[in-house]
């Protein structure tokens, strides 16, 4: 057995010179990319503002925390989640059809390469590139947010969930056809339970990360809570800059809980 182990190991091809080579070339990658790191404008301040806005998030501002008026950091919260679903939603809507459409194995390949061409394209641009042009088509406020959130939504949506499409048991399929089901009994019976599950997860997620990207917004001015976040860093008020970030913190920690939780519930089948 001994000798037998031995001489599976020998035949086993030596991968040493492809790993030393690899780790050879991500060094100098490591040492070219770091010459772009400039230090030249380093602040001798910027510490005392990096600790000041640590201090001012274990002091926030009592006053903000406790103003639930509609110019209060919760009701700006609360817009932000709404910029969030709302988006995620949208976008979850309109990937579905286009999720199908890129799926090779349901429509001809020309038509897939055509629509994940196009997925593509709108996954290029950045978030806050789409919230500065729909600001200047429908002005400040929570509409041009919605409207970034799903554009953005659906670029990673439309693409997961075709890939999801891809990976479905053809086999269901194909026992659906030689019972004579039509195209939507197909769909509805043979496609759908098999990708609910994936679908819920992936949007779950997708709204996790608007979360996030619903905040940066508010910085150009698409809603959220982002805006008086960036006029109390700029005004140096870091009590209220500490409060901001506070909420914040607990607002994606709690949404990070809720949809981890019903994720792995949904991949699991179980808590």
């Amino acid at each position: 057995m001994t000798q037998k182990f031995t001489e599976v190991l020998k035949n086993e091809p030596n991968f040493r010179l492809i790993q030393s080579c690899l780790t050879l070339i991500v060094v100098i990658l490591l040492i070219w990319s770091s010459s772009v790191v400039d230090f030249s404008n380093y602040s001798q301040n910027g510490w005392q503002v990096a600790l000041n806005i640590i201090k001012g998030i274990f002091t926030p501002s009592l006053d903000m925390l406790a103003d639930f008026s509609t110019k209060g950091i919760w009701f700006l919260l609360f817009e932000t989640i709404c910029i969030a679903i709302i988006g995620t939603l949208i976008g979850g809507i309109l990937s579905l059809p286009l999720a199908f459409f890129a799926a090779p194995n349901i429509v001809p390949r020309w038509l897939a390469f055509i629509v994940n061409f196009l997925i593509m394209m709108i996954r290029t641009i950045p978030a806050i590139v789409y919230g500065l042009m729909f600001i200047r088509v429908t002005g400040p406020g929570p509409f041009a947010g919605v409207l970034t959130m799903t554009f953005t939504s659906i670029g990673m949506l439309t693409k997961l969930f075709s890939e999801s499409i891809m990976n479905i048991d053809r086999s269901v399929i194909e026992a659906f056809t030689a019972m004579g089901a039509n195209t939507w009994e197909k769909i509805r019976f043979g496609i759908a339970p098999q990708l609910s599950a994936s679908f819920l997860s992936t949007l779950i997620y997708r709204f996790d990360m608007n979360i996030r990207d619903a905040t940066t917004l508010g910085l150009v001015g698409a809603g959220g809570i982002g805006a008086p976040l960036m006029f109390a860093i700029n005004s140096y008020r870091w009590n209220q800059v500490g409060a901001i970030l506070l909420s914040l913190i607990l607002l994606v920690i709690l949404v990070e809980y809720a949809s981890t939780r019903i994720r792995s519930y949904l991949a699991y089948g179980h808590r």
